[in-house]
């Protein structure tokens, strides 16, 4: 997945546009994702598990904060910082120790943590288009 805007006409299809973008992720990459809620931030992290090979279920994190995801290419830490109050919550959750694991790090709500984003994070913000399934995908950082 390049830097640009892209569009998608159902959840099936964010995950699929995900998925693709999933298989091409290396180690330590940071994917920050924004957007109203019920924009489609779970069905991306689904797909990007997809992607890079995760068979199991895929659900937002919202009550347990982080999610780990094994058994693909790549392991997901899927975080939802929609709950925590700013950057040093986050830093107390282990948010550094993630960072050195080697797997994809997905963050929902990524605007709660953006002093801690990394150089070379990938921003993906999530709206709602013209009809009800339509979602408006705007992706920079990408390479």
């Amino acid at each position: 997945m390049k830097n640009g805007i892209y569009t998608t006409h159902s959840e099936r299809g964010t995950e699929l546009l995900a998925a693709e973008f999933g298989a091409s992720l290396t180690p330590n990459t940071v994917i920050a994702l924004s957007g109203e809620l019920g924009a489609g931030k779970t069905a991306f992290t689904r797909g990007i598990a997809e992607g890079l090979g995760f068979a199991g279920a895929v659900s937002s994190p919202t009550f347990t904060i982080v999610n780990e995801y094994h058994g693909g290419r790549l392991a997901v830490f899927h975080f939802d910082l929609y709950r925590l109050s700013g950057a040093d919550d986050v830093y107390d959750i282990g948010w550094n120790d993630y960072l050195e694991r080697g797997g994809v790090i997905i963050a929902e709500w990524s605007e709660r943590a953006a002093d801690l984003l990394p150089e070379g994070t990938i921003y993906v913000d999530i709206g709602f288009g013209e009809f009800r399934t339509d979602r408006i995908l705007r992706v920079s950082g990408a390479n």
